[in-house]
């Protein structure tokens, strides 16, 4: 078992910065994703926490340990790689007793540390086929498995599932979070996909551009984005943006957007007039008239896609493209014109010069 300790790490490629400063703490037993869109330094911070990658300054900390100039094989950390990284010319048992030969345990302790974990990977009967025989689903828990059989302080996965298909993602998403559970340890995973970070974390890290935007439950990242990236970045659809005008009244302020002026039920912190964005999640829009505080925006359709349980609706209020998530009952066709509601407690407000979010 671990913590893991980040603390002003940089890494720059000659005069190309990558990480900026990443200051980050993971506790014993967390489940940690880190999400962001391809080239924002995800993978290349896994690799530096697995040694694969030099630290440029900073330092990175297992168990209060500095770890930064230790070999790969001395920190006690496991990594399964994107494409399985597998010997082709050994067998499942061989690939996953490997590491232990390469430490010199007993062939008695290996083949019992094999059985064990083949057992709980649902392996045990593929233990003497060679990794062209087996399925995608196969390979990735062959790959766990020679990472669970050294007992690891600490796992790391580097978009492990993008390989394999919709369905088996979601069953293999389960088997890791089940897995990890069950054995307590430590784990950083690395994925681009926001619904596998969102369903397996404990912490969601969002990056961009080499940066920290966010660290929070994913919960928490989802009803309280930090600013207009992570607002745009977790949520499908994503969260519309509508630009608008701040007003005060009184102890509270209002927005005003296009010809309505809508009630955010507290005092915002900027000057009158001051430009803002206003947010809103597709699914907290709604056709019918709400309960409570609430606000309507014209809304012309443009597109609809029925994803079975409900429907994302595409369409512009004003000049600005927005969507709706509405009940696939909601009768609706192309080029109407109607109303969408939503509630005022649900609006997200975000300051327009920096991006931040706005209490």
């Amino acid at each position: 078992m671990a913590t893991v300790n980040i603390q002003q790490l940089r890494k720059t490629y000659g005069a190309i910065p990558v990480l900026h400063g990443i200051d980050l703490a993971i506790a014993d037993g967390q489940f940690v994703s880190l999400v962001g869109a391809s080239g924002c330094g995800k993978s290349t911070l896994l690799r530096m926490i697995a040694g694969l990658e030099s630290v440029t300054s900073g330092t990175i900390e297992l168990n209060g340990r500095v770890i930064n100039d230790l070999s790969p094989k001395d920190r006690d950390i496991a990594m399964v790689f994107q494409n399985y990284a597998l010997y082709p010319h050994m067998t499942v048992a061989q690939n996953m007793g490997f590491s232990l030969q390469l430490r010199k345990d007993s062939p008695e302790r290996i083949q019992k540390a094999v059985a064990e974990t083949a057992a709980m990977l649902g392996l045990s009967n593929y233990l003497d086929r060679y990794p062209k025989a087996l399925s995608g689903g196969q390979r990735q828990r062959v790959a766990m498995g020679r990472a669970i059989v050294r007992h690891p302080q600490v796992f790391l996965f580097d978009e492990p599932l993008s390989n394999l298909d919709a369905k088996l993602r979601v069953q293999m998403r389960i088997e890791i979070r089940t897995l990890q559970r069950r054995l307590g340890t430590t784990a950083i995973y690395v994925t681009h996909d926001q619904m596998e970070a969102m369903t397996m974390s404990d912490l969601i890290v969002v990056m961009n551009a080499g940066r920290i935007e966010q660290v929070g439950a994913p919960i928490e990242v989802y009803d309280r984005p930090a600013n207009l990236f992570v607002a745009t970045f977790i949520g499908s659809p994503a969260m519309n943006l509508i630009d608008g005008l701040l007003e005060h009244e009184g102890d509270r302020s209002l927005v005003r957007v296009g010809g309505q002026r809508l009630a955010l039920g507290r005092r915002i912190g900027l000057p009158a007039s001051s430009p803002v964005v206003l947010g809103i999640r597709p699914e907290h829009l709604a056709l019918s008239p709400i309960e409570g505080p609430a606000f309507t925006l014209p809304f012309s359709v443009e597109l609809i896609e029925p994803t079975g349980a409900e429907s994302h609706v595409y369409g512009r209020t004003g000049d600005t493209a927005i969507v709706a998530a509405l009940s696939r009952r909601d009768s609706l066709g192309l080029g109407d014109t109607v109303q969408l509601c939503g509630r005022c407690e649900h609006i997200h407000l975000f300051d327009k010069a920096t991006g931040a979010r706005m209490e």
